[in-house]
């Protein structure tokens, strides 16, 4: 009876570990991607600054425009 007391103890114990360890995991990937969302913000913002979020239609149609001006 006393050494099942002490495995059960002895499993509980492991189990907190365990818990405890993947919280610390779940934290830190948590962070990551938190992280992650604020660069991915950032960089949309520069590629909307810088207009290179344009679709290729809106490419193709800023090149016409510039051939047309060239060729003037």
């Amino acid at each position: 009876m006393e050494e099942e007391k002490m495995n059960l103890r002895l499993d509980m114990d492991v189990q907190k570990l365990e818990t405890k360890k993947l919280r610390k995991g779940k934290n830190k990937v948590e962070g990551d991607l938190d992280r992650l969302k604020t660069d991915y913000k950032r960089l949309r913002c520069s590629i909307k600054a810088t207009g290179l979020g344009k679709t290729s239609e809106q490419w193709c149609q800023e090149i016409q425009e510039e051939k047309i001006k060239v060729d003037r």
